[in-house]
């Protein structure tokens, strides 16, 4: 998608903090991060989000989760961390393209949400 800031990231237009990279996966830190270790990683085809994914995607985000945790060791979170996959306007998805935040550190990362 033309005006897709990750897909503007993947294709080299949008500088990024790159921490890991193959053919089908990009992941770089958060340009806000929330947490000591905040890294984004995404799918380098667009995918609007995990709403719109099909079956036959299954292989590839059981990949994406097999990286953030190799990522997540490597980034400084080795005693654990947190995945977050933000989805549509409930979910509060922020930039229509599939993406999972890493976020951890030497801490733990508080309560999953706030009780209401």
């Amino acid at each position: 998608m033309s005006d897709c800031i990750f897909c503007k990231i993947v294709d080299g237009k949008i500088p990024s903090a790159k921490v890991y990279e193959d053919d089908e996966i990009l992941a770089f830190k958060d340009i806000s991060p929330a947490r000591p270790v905040h890294v984004l990683v995404i799918p380098k085809r667009h995918i609007t989000s995990l709403a719109t994914v099909t079956p036959e995607d299954a292989p590839f985000l059981g990949r994406m989760l097999t990286v953030a945790n190799q990522i997540a060791t490597e980034q400084g979170s080795p005693d654990g961390f947190r995945v977050i996959i933000n989805t549509g306007r409930v979910g509060q998805q922020e930039v229509p393209h599939l993406h999972i935040h890493i976020v951890g550190g030497p801490d733990p990362v508080g309560p999953m949400l706030k009780r209401i």
